[in-house]
């Protein structure tokens, strides 16, 4: 007996949440449809999001959620060299999710606008909410 497909495997589950009759709600499509994001927006999206998804880089963002930090401050926050966090920082800069300005030699790097700061905060929040959910 040959192995099913992978539709078929799935198709097959009754605990998976499915349409029990194959109805096209076409107001509802349409209104879906009109609020997707263009290619450009859903790029730029794309980008934030997989910057957001190293855990390296994530870190350095939950740091900067805090406080403002020099390159020597978030090595030792994040336990990393200041190359491998100095390059994690060109990264996030290029994303334009952090900023930095400088004094004197030192540069100092905080999130770059309170949309960053909210995007980590609910992000974190809702990861706390789901571990609270399924415990």
């Amino acid at each position: 007996m040959a192995r099913p497909s992978r539709s078929e495997q799935i198709t097959s589950r009754s605990d998976l949440p499915a349409c029990e009759e194959n109805i096209v709600h076409l107001d509802a499509v349409v209104a879906a449809r009109r609020d997707l994001p263009g290619a450009r927006d859903l790029t730029g999206m794309t980008e934030i999001f997989s910057a957001l998804a190293d855990p390296t880089r994530l870190r350095i963002v939950a740091a900067l959620a805090s406080t403002e930090l020099c390159v020597c401050d978030l090595a030792a926050t994040v336990g990393l060299s200041q190359s491998a966090v100095s390059h994690q920082l060109r990264v996030l800069r290029d994303r334009g999710l952090v900023r930095s300005r400088k004094e004197g030699r030192r540069a100092y790097y905080r999130l770059d606008d309170d949309h960053v700061s909210t995007l980590y905060r609910q992000a974190f929040d809702h990861a706390q909410h789901r571990d609270e959910v399924t415990v």
